[in-house]
């Protein structure tokens, strides 16, 4: 009797540790890459998937749909990071299909740019051509005043350029 709860013990931490040791399939590894590509760790997944707020099986089917479109899972993990970094430079909510929408202009797909203007002390900046030097916009009245500072002196603040 005791002989066979000790086998019994031994086979079922031999159970746990391959169960511990298998390795993600490739639709656990798209599911997981969009997850995080959406900032949520692995371990966030799971309690989340616990408590129902997120329902795991509605992403393996579009998961598995991708790796078919892809060919291979780095296309696909590719795709699915260009997609993302497009949508979240736009401030939009994308999920698996988006990657299906916009499959064709995958490769023109960019993020918006990032544009550094020119302030100084909280008003903006303008530089003219035509007299080659910087002048200061006063918000308050619309004067335009010339900057006669150091360049280390002015502040470039990073805006999103929305063309």
């Amino acid at each position: 009797m005791r002989l066979q709860c000790i086998t019994k013990c031994r086979t079922m931490k031999a159970m746990k540790r391959e169960k511990k040791e298998e390795k993600e399939t490739e639709l656990q590894q798209v599911v997981n890459h969009y997850f995080a590509t959406k900032g949520l760790s692995l371990t966030q997944i799971k309690k989340d998937a616990k408590k129902r707020k997120i329902i795991y099986s509605r992403y393996t089917r579009p998961a598995k749909q991708l790796l078919e479109l892809a060919g291979s899972l780095e296309k696909a993990k590719e795709a699915l990071t260009k997609v993302a970094q497009w949508a979240q430079s736009r401030n939009l909510d994308y999920s698996i299909e988006t990657v299906f929408k916009r499959w064709l202009e995958l490769d023109r797909l960019k993020p918006k740019e990032i544009v550094k203007k020119p302030f100084y002390r909280k008003d903006p900046m303008v530089w003219s051509a035509a007299k080659k030097k910087w002048f200061v916009v006063r918000e308050g009245d619309n004067e335009w005043l010339e900057f006669a500072g150091k360049e280390s002196e002015i502040e470039w603040r990073e805006e999103v350029n929305n063309a």
